[in-house]
């Protein structure tokens, strides 16, 4: 048999089975259709000896939304599937989005978005709760939405602080009653955010949902990590459906005219305007002044607003955690092209270079699962997030040695510089990377799910 691509002499690491091994694949019609130390033939063959061959990575908290920028940048450093509108933003059309997207770069999944649901049910103030009327009419639009083959319900409730409990748990008996997972941007950051982890977290306890904690170190890394994390440990430990999701930056970017960036944010924050960098638009890079800042969030609200006031090191004790996913926060703010933030292109790399080779806290094996087998459960993505004989052929080749992000935050250098060490990356077997080259292909499709109601099994 001659396979579509082989890759030859690979150092296989397969998280669903643990276990590291040297052997070649042999990949037909964009699947992993061998696995063996025969001698194999191929239409295209690769000899990656000493390299690591994995599957391609699975970004569970992305807002790429078909914006090809965002998926070349993300491409580049080993995405082959990202998990969308996060936060509660999401296409206004999601049956249009599915039709136009059909065909991508990467593989593309969706959520609904709360804000996007008051929106379209005609509640556009962010400070206003809806009433009884517009959470019927959200509820019907949502089922509506997983009739299509949306895969979730998403949050953004820092974004809209007027949203009540009453919708949001309204809404969220919905996404149980068909078992979607419920990603929640909390209502809070900081101290503050506290009580919004437990707002959080009751959703899961009162509905029964499958609850995910978005950006895990930019709503708490501010100095409250541990205190978080213990509520999340109390959380597992009740047997509640819970996951976290976190980023490798102690810096967050949003929009500077969103909620988050509301007047008292710097106080709330213990910092002063200098703390925020406008990452878009006519002042990029540049440290806000108040000024700055007023006029951005008058005139520009739409730009981004990079708040630097995490500390480090909860980044790297957040991560530590087994159950929490790597995810990039990718996509929503793009400047010609030019993402406002470096997660977008460092986030992955970052992780493999400081938490195994550096830092070495924790091995190799459980980082790539953090990154591809665990977010492939948590979405129920059965054919993606491992290696072996029939799993789509999303793979991640690279060089553990000398894989290093080289994207920085705008102040400093560029945001979009692409990752060292990146060998080969396939998208359902075509080859999208090859080192720091983004090819011209649209093998990723749009991943819908079946709306079933939920059962014990």
């Amino acid at each position: 048999m001659e396979y579509d691509v082989v890759v030859k002499n690979g150092t296989i690491i397969d998280p669903k089975r643990k276990k590291s091994t040297v052997a070649n694949i042999g990949i037909l019609n964009g699947k992993i259709s061998s696995i063996t130390r025969e001698e194999i033939k191929g239409n295209v063959e690769l000899d990656v000896r000493g390299k690591i061959v994995c599957p391609g990575i699975i970004d569970i908290h992305a807002h790429v939304e078909g914006n090809l920028d965002c998926a070349k940048v993300l491409a580049a450093m080993g995405v082959t599937t990202v998990y969308n509108g996060n936060c509660g933003m999401s296409p206004e059309n999601i049956n249009e989005f599915y039709k136009k997207y059909d065909s991508f770069l990467i593989n593309q999944i969706e959520q609904i978005g709360h804000t996007t649901l008051r929106e379209q049910a005609g509640v556009t103030d962010r400070y206003k709760s809806s009433s009884d009327e517009e959470i019927k009419k959200m509820k019907f639009i949502l089922e509506e939405a997983f009739d299509l083959g949306v895969s979730g319900l998403s949050f953004g409730l820092e974004y809209v602080p007027g949203s009540s409990s009453k919708e949001v748990l309204e809404l969220a008996k919905v996404a149980a009653k068909y078992g979607k997972l419920v990603s929640i941007h909390t209502r809070s950051d900081c101290y503050g955010g506290l009580s919004a982890l437990k707002e959080a977290i009751d959703i899961s306890r009162k509905t029964g949902a499958a609850v995910n904690i978005s950006h895990f170190t930019y709503q708490f890394g501010m100095g409250m990590a541990t205190e978080a994390l213990h509520m999340i440990d109390e959380a597992l430990s009740e047997g509640l459906d819970i996951s976290v999701d976190s980023g490798l930056y102690s810096g967050f970017a949003t929009s500077i005219g969103s909620a988050v960036f509301d007047e008292g944010c710097v106080e709330k924050w213990g910092c002063d305007y200098s703390s925020i960098i406008a990452g878009t638009g006519k002042y990029r890079g540049q440290r806000l002044t108040k000024d700055m800042y007023e006029e951005l969030r008058r005139d520009y609200p739409d730009h981004t607003g990079i708040g630097m006031v995490g500390e480090e090191y909860e980044v790297f004790e957040i991560l530590e955690k087994p159950y929490v996913m790597v995810c990039t926060d990718a996509g929503t703010l793009y400047d010609n092209g030019v993402p406002g933030h470096p997660q977008d292109a460092g986030t992955y790399p970052k992780f493999f270079k400081t938490m195994v080779r550096e830092q070495n806290r924790i091995n190799l094996i459980d980082a790539i699962s953090r990154c591809t087998y665990i977010p492939a459960k948590r979405l129920g993505l059965i054919n993606k997030g491992f290696i072996g004989i029939g799993a789509d052929a999303d793979l991640l080749i690279f060089d553990a040695k000398i894989i290093e992000d080289k994207a920085d935050y705008p102040c400093f250098g560029a945001t979009d510089t692409r990752p060292e060490g990146i060998e080969y990356v396939f998208v359902n077997g075509v080859m999208t990377v090859k080192g720091k080259e983004v090819l011209d292909v649209s093998a990723g499709k749009t991943i819908k799910d079946k709306c079933n109601l939920w059962n014990w099994e």
